[in-house]
């Protein structure tokens, strides 16, 4: 029984590592992955876990009839079931509130009671081994160290293998399998029939469950879904209308691009604003550079106009779906998984066009924003290259922090920066060595879809500036957009969001 018991501590242990991890990528599709939602997670987390050491400690000195805790455990796995179908309406109550408020909302209604529960085994298995204040400091050593151990364990599995290869979902479901399954075996080992006959079928009906969810696709009105999986970077998505008129592809839950795949063509202006901005501000292109893949339709353009194209990509998952349903041809690129920031830093080669269109649902990687970020740039153009940028900003006074901070962090790096807006909250910088930055040749046209034509002509004539006070030069030191563009990113992902609801 003490070896059960030591198995337990490290069970729990792993689930809590689990449930913390997995908790935050269960609400990134809704509220995201920034500061804010892992300041949340983390929170709940700590405050959970003093709660239920608290509680377990009081529970033990009242008495050490394990069968307690046991029920506790049960208890945790059972409400980490109700997590995964709730989710969903908990986290669309709390777009209703600005981001910080509304992550920390939905992380403790959904997470804070299991992580409680839990937290209980620590101290509670501490009282029930110590049968003597002498041997006190080695039981309290080898259960925190099996504990943490388990922790270890729970983390590497989360992380390295079931983010990327399992729907959240079923790995929720598992975890509160694994847990009801050490609760019966308890109650198995102390012939205690009917509470392990409980938890056997709880154990059975999680295991149903998450193979019911596995199977499961959500019903859209107008879509079909064709592809679902999950990565590192969250989980992606393929819509199809069901006239075949359209194909869109979300990640977390966020629409990220839109295809017709009877005439090729994207139905999203930036792409051909990012193309088209970049062929007319620069006078030969041969060379190109894409820091961020997409589903692979910018890289495409400039591929089949004939430039030899090296494109960064942080998600390997991403190509096989762009493959399979956007007619990426990775034979006509060349392919690099890695980080951008990364991939720069190590760059010894030149380009005519750097195109940095990398997005973590609502926003660009703060890293890639920064005065060295985009010295690293520079230093890979080639004189009179062009830089162009894809983002998610605003203009309006007080509000504007980023939109002036990266026009200012632009400057302090290149002679000539413009920006270019359709009015659609996308924003297109282009920033050249160059003194000035005049078009070398109109804007091509001709081959944008019909769906998007007005607004890629908007872009391409809508030129703005920003406010010269407004704003700082961001640096690797000190970057605070995360936090002074926050009430733009949550109205952007709600919007994205809700979007995405209405398919």
């Amino acid at each position: 029984m003490r070896r059960y018991l030591y198995g337990t501590a490290a069970m729990t242990g792993a689930a809590i590592m689990i449930v913390e991890i997995l908790g935050a990528k269960m609400l990134s599709p809704y509220v995201g992955l920034s500061h804010f939602v892992w300041t949340a997670q983390i929170a709940v987390t700590l405050v959970a876990l003093a709660c239920g050491y608290y509680v377990g400690g009081r529970l033990a000195d009242q008495s050490q009839q394990l069968g307690r805790l046991y029920w506790s455990i049960l208890g945790a796995a059972l409400y980490l079931a109700l997590t995964v179908p709730v989710c969903e309406p908990v986290a669309y109550w709390c777009l209703d509130f600005n981001l910080a408020v509304g992550s920390l909302l939905a992380s403790g209604i959904l997470f804070f009671v299991p992580l409680a529960l839990l937290a209980m085994t620590g101290p509670f298995l501490v009282r029930v081994i110590t049968s003597s204040v002498a041997g006190l400091g080695g039981n309290v050593g080898r259960l925190t160290a099996i504990g943490t151990l388990g922790s270890l364990g729970g983390t590497l599995l989360i992380g390295y293998l079931l983010i990327p290869l399992v729907p959240n979902s079923v790995t929720m479901l598992v975890t509160a399998l694994a847990l009801a399954l050490v609760c019966a075996g308890y109650f198995f080992l102390s012939r205690r029939t009917g509470p392990a006959v409980l938890g056997l079928l709880l154990a059975l009906g999680l295991a149903a469950g998450a193979k019911t969810y596995s199977g499961l696709k959500p019903n859209y009105t107008h879509l079909n879904e064709v592809f679902r999986g999950n990565s590192h970077f969250g989980m992606l998505q393929v819509l199809d209308r069901r006239d075949g008129s359209c194909r869109f592809y979300l990640n977390d839950n966020l629409i990220q691009n839109t295809y017709d795949p009877g005439r090729k063509l994207s139905v999203s202006h930036f792409t051909y604003s990012l193309s088209g901005l970049a062929r007319a501000y620069t006078t030969n292109i041969a060379d190109v550079l894409c820091i961020g893949l997409g589903v692979g339709i910018v890289p495409m353009d400039f591929a089949h106009a004939g430039a030899r194209v090296d494109v960064v990509e942080i998600n390997p998952a991403v190509v096989p779906m762009a493959t399979r349903f956007f007619d990426l041809d990775t034979s006509k690129i060349h392919l690099t998984i890695d980080d951008g920031r990364h991939f720069l830093n190590r760059c010894r080669k030149q380009y005519d066009v750097v195109v940095l269109d990398a997005f973590l649902g609502d926003s660009s990687p703060s890293h890639l924003l920064t005065r060295e970020a985009f010295a690293s740039i520079r230093r890979v153009l080639r004189p009179g290259g062009t830089l162009v940028i894809n983002c998610f900003g605003s203009l309006e006074t007080g509000r504007d922090f980023f939109t002036a901070s990266l026009n200012k962090t632009l400057k302090a790096v290149f002679p000539s920066v413009l920006a270019h807006t359709s009015g659609d909250g996308g924003i297109f910088f282009a920033a050249t060595d160059r003194p000035t930055l005049d078009f070398v040749r109109p804007p091509d046209l001709a081959n944008v879809h019909p769906e998007v034509l007005e607004e890629t002509r908007a872009t391409y004539a809508g030129l703005v500036d920003t406010v010269p006070g407004h704003g700082r030069v961001l640096t690797d030191d000190y970057n605070p957009v995360d936090f002074y563009d926050a009430r733009n990113r949550e109205d952007t992902r709600r919007r994205l969001a809700m979007s995405a609801k209405r398919l």
